[in-house]
């Protein structure tokens, strides 16, 4: 091992850090989910999800997709799914309201 701190920066888009390095004090698998932990400015020890991390495997997705896509294919074919229901329910709250209208004249 080496004296040198493994850095890793904090890729998370939405995340406040994001894209800040930091030195990497340890890593754990805890609560099921691998974790980076490091200290902050004020050397407060901290913890994300590596996931959100470069320490982390790339993910196939974003490797594929070199940044040419904002969504994945399985969210949107889940999208398809939910816009499909959505119009599916509007076409029979249609003609249930057309069927009142004519049995009430």
């Amino acid at each position: 091992m080496t004296d040198e701190a493994q850095l890793f920066r904090v890729t998370h888009p939405f995340h406040p850090l994001y894209g800040r390095e930091f030195a990497l004090a340890d890593r754990r698998n805890t609560w099921g989910e691998d974790r980076v932990y490091f200290h902050d400015d004020r050397g407060d020890l901290k913890r994300m999800p590596a996931a959100w991390t470069s320490a982390a495997a790339p993910n196939a997705f974003e490797t594929v997709s070199a940044g040419r896509s904002h969504f994945r294919i399985e969210d949107l074919l889940q999208l398809t799914m939910l816009i499909a229901r959505y119009r599916e329910t509007s076409r029979q709250a249609k003609r249930r309201a057309g069927r009142r209208k004519l049995s009430s004249k």
